[in-house]
């Protein structure tokens, strides 16, 4: 496991990853009041908030942004396993640190998250959503920096800034958004069905009947919600989950081409250069 503590302004940064080839339970308390918001990369762990007595589970998190108020009674319970490692990314500020923050940074947090700003319990949940495929590509560049030093420090602060940037954008965007909370639990569904299929894909025809939205509403709202037409999200995945799977060692290209639905080596290798601007085989192992 890898935790980097990192203190900028009045925000403190936490960048936690962990894998394990069993079960294992970290488990972590705030010192203090916090305002916060956590962004979870392609591990998918299992989260859970205790406290009081309740539980407040998380089961699919991979590329979720969750908003939250949490006291020193609350448990934040991270069950890292091998097929779901942690990847996680908190940035959180104490609730009397707000009218410090710069840039305007304390007015967006009690504008946008204006229930987290006054708490009616020990853990309160703000605004959550998927994170849109820019959030989702700086969660991934932060994973695989290889800075040190002050000019981590420098790549850090950069990078949290424009992921607050995004998301407060995003909770802007939903606020004024067309899309009934019911519809856009469908959609998360869709999303998450994709995810989890990355090698052999449900047609649009099949991921609507399973998430009952006609395509018609499942192509114009995915792409509302999300940013991205719905197999464009599809092909950005594959080409992350093949990155993290060559980078890490865990399989070949060949491999990871077939892992993420790929018969033909060469189309696979086409798709990944036009995504990241380099080709498979030249990635930099971990």
């Amino acid at each position: 496991m890898t935790r980097d503590v990192i203190n900028i302004n009045d925000f403190i940064i936490l960048v936690e990853e962990a894998n394990s080839d069993k079960v294992i339970i970290d488990s972590c308390q705030f010192d203090e009041e916090v305002i916060a918001v956590a962004f979870y990369g392609s591990g998918n762990v299992h989260l859970s908030m205790d406290y009081k007595e309740k539980k407040v589970p998380y089961k699919n998190t991979k590329g979720l942004a969750i908003s939250f108020y949490a006291d020193t009674n609350v448990d934040c319970v991270h069950t890292v396993s091998p097929d779901k490692p942690l990847q996680c990314i908190l940035i959180a500020t104490s609730p009397k640190n707000l009218k410090n923050l710069p840039n305007g940074e304390g007015e967006l947090f009690t504008d946008f998250l204006k229930e987290l700003v006054n708490p009616s319990d020990s853990y309160v949940e703000g605004p959550r959503f998927f994170m849109t495929p820019e959030m989702e590509h700086i969660v991934d560049t932060i994973f695989s920096n290889r800075y040190e030093g002050k000019a981590k420090m420098m790549f850090f602060r950069s990078q949290i800034t424009a992921l607050l940037s995004h998301f407060f954008w995003q909770l802007s965007t939903l606020s004024t958004s067309a899309i009934k909370t019911t519809e856009r639990e469908k959609l998360y569904k869709a999303k998450e069905i994709l995810s989890s299929n990355l090698d052999a894909p449900p047609s649009l025809t099949e991921l609507s009947r399973q998430i009952g939205l006609n395509t018609f509403k499942l192509k114009k709202d995915f792409k509302a919600l999300f940013g991205v037409p719905v197999f464009k999200y599809l092909q950005n995945e594959r080409m992350t989950m093949a990155h993290d799977l060559i980078r890490s060692k865990s399989a070949t290209v060949q491999e990871a081409a077939w892992h993420v639905g790929y018969d033909s080596l060469s189309s696979f290798s086409n798709a990944f250069t036009k995504k990241f601007g380099f080709r498979p085989s030249e990635i930099k192992v971990s």
